[in-house]
C-alpha cells in the first residue's frame, strides 16, 4: 500500500512541477508566449485551465503526503529507549558503574592503605 502511494504522490509531484512550469510568467520576460490565434486555449482560457489544475494538483500533494504520514506511523513499531538495551556499552578495561561504587570498592579491598590525613604542624616549644 505505501508503494503504490509513493508513486502516486510522485507522479502528483512530477504534474505539478510541470503545470507550475507552463504556466506564464507575470512579469512576461521568462514567458513563452502567450495563446495566440492558432492556440488550442486563448489567454485567459489557458490561465483559468493551469490555475484549476495546480489547485487540484497541489491538493492532490497534501492528500498523498499525509496519507503517507498517517501510514507511516501506524506501521512504525513504538520503541522506548528505557525498554531496550544501551546501544553504548562500556569499554572492557573500564569498571561499570557511578564514581561512588568505584570509591567503595577501592575502599573495601584496600582499607589498610588508606591515605594518611593531613598532618598538623606542630607548635614549637616555649621558651621560657
Amino acid at each position: 500500500m505505501q508503494t503504490v502511494l509513493i508513486v502516486i504522490h510522485l507522479l502528483v509531484v512530477i504534474a505539478l512541477i510541470a503545470t507550475v512550469l507552463l504556466q506564464r510568467s507575470e512579469g512576461g520576460a521568462l514567458g513563452m508566449g502567450g495563446g495566440g490565434a492558432g492556440s488550442f486555449f486563448s489567454g485567459r482560457g489557458q490561465a483559468n485551465a493551469l490555475t484549476r489544475a495546480t489547485a487540484i494538483l497541489a491538493t492532490m500533494f497534501f492528500i498523498t503526503s499525509l496519507a503517507l504520514t498517517v501510514l507511516a506511523t501506524y506501521t512504525r513499531s513504538q520503541k522506548s529507549i528505557f525498554e531496550s538495551p544501551a546501544a553504548v556499552t562500556a569499554p572492557a578495561d573500564q569498571p561499570k558503574g557511578t564514581v561512588l561504587d568505584k570509591l567503595k570498592q577501592m575502599q573495601k579491598f584496600a582499607p589498610e592503605q588508606a591515605p594518611p590525613g593531613p598532618e598538623t604542624p606542630q607548635a614549637p616549644p616555649r621558651s621560657q
